[in-house]
């Protein structure tokens, strides 16, 4: 019932995230489809027009059909209570409540780097881009990016090309090819990648739906790769917002001459990103995926698979009884991302299980 009512307030115009958040903090979900729009009003804050269009919706709704209709067409909605929710989105500011999904929800939960640049590359930016995916790919590392022309869709080519896979997240509903000039890249990420947009479906195209999208890019990423970005480019947004969430920022650098390296040089001078070359760069900020097992095609899917030391410690922080994310940080004194990471790969052997709420228990 939560996860049909927080769907149905996400698609509800004039209903925002903050709205959401104060219905969810409240929590009266059984009680909810029994509420007048007065007591919307009085107890969630909700002004008139928004409560009654909360009534009618609520009124009308009937449990488990919309999943079901989308499930149908290849469609998985996944809400920020659900198990398969990714927990690094999970962390940022305003994680989005609803995600739309087709695809493989398995690397909703795996490493993942961001790669983002300009819609018109130059020859350079374009085998950078193709280099750095194909590269990180081969590392077993998922490469997300937005499925723009240029930058975006060269990432996703280069990513398919082996075994990490790639992650497209859209301004647009999911449903909806955009632009149409990627609609074959689009219809092979929905076979053998992951589609994925917090848009609700019918919702028209407009260009507040991008800055959006970038959160989710960056929110999804362990770090984001900007490859070619001029002055104003929108990839510097989603620089800025993974700067803002603690995450790390690499950029290739470019000459001194090219318009589509100026954001791409002074994110190096100005904001602290990382100039790199090659993923080795890359990877030298990652070196608990290689030496946790992370990364390569042949990831461990066994339950008997050995664990390593630091595998073997967090397991054995919830042999006792389930604990969440936070608790495990503060029990095991371990970063976040390198947590993270342990947590994927538990769950890879099968030795552990997420719930909702980002709570792991022993299988």
């Amino acid at each position: 019932m939560r996860k049909e009512m927080i769907i149905t307030l996400h698609e509800l115009p004039g209903i925002g995230w903050q709205t959401i958040r104060k219905v969810v903090e409240y929590g009266a979900w059984d009680c909810y489809q029994r509420f007048t729009a007065n007591a919307w009003m009085s107890s969630v804050g909700m002004r008139s027009e928004q409560a009654g269009a909360v009534v009618k919706a609520f009124g009308d709704l009937k449990i488990g059909r919309r999943c079901e209709q989308l499930y149908k067409r290849g469609i998985h909605v996944i809400t920020r209570f659900d198990g398969g929710y990714p927990e690094l989105l999970s962390e940022i500011p305003q994680p989005p409540w609803v995600l739309y999904t087709i695809g493989n929800l398995e690397l909703l939960n795996r490493p993942s780097i961001a790669i983002v640049g300009t819609r018109g590359p130059t020859a350079y930016g374009r085998k950078a881009a193709l280099d750095i995916a194909l590269g990180l790919s081969e590392q077993g590392i998922t490469v997300v990016s937005g499925l723009a022309r240029g930058i975006d869709g060269i990432a996703h080519e280069g990513a398919l090309r082996a075994s990490g896979g790639t992650i497209a997240v859209l301004g647009s509903p999911v449903d909806v090819i955009y632009p149409a000039e990627n609609r074959s890249l689009y219809n092979e990420i929905a076979g053998r990648g992951l589609l994925v947009s917090e848009t609700p479906l019918g919702t028209s195209i407009h260009p507040g739906l991008f800055p959006l999208r970038n959160r989710i890019i960056a929110g999804l990423s362990l770090g984001t790769v900007v490859v070619e970005a001029a002055e104003k480019s929108g990839s510097l947004i989603t620089a800025d917002m993974a700067l803002e969430m603690s995450r790390e920022v690499f950029a290739v650098p470019g000459t001194i001459s090219s318009p589509k390296s100026i954001g791409t040089n002074r994110l190096i001078n100005r904001s602290g990103a990382k100039l790199i070359t090659s993923i080795v760069d890359i990877m030298e900020e990652y070196s608990w995926l290689i030496s946790g097992g992370l990364t390569g095609g042949e990831r461990g899917s066994k339950g008997s698979e050995p664990l390593t030391s630091q595998e073997e410690h967090i397991f054995q922080l919830l042999v006792d009884q389930p604990r969440s994310t936070d608790e495990l940080i503060e029990l095991s004194s371990m970063p976040f991302g390198l947590l993270h990471a342990v947590l994927i790969n538990l769950t890879i052997k099968r030795k552990i299980e997420q719930h909702s709420g980002s709570i792991y228990s022993v299988l």
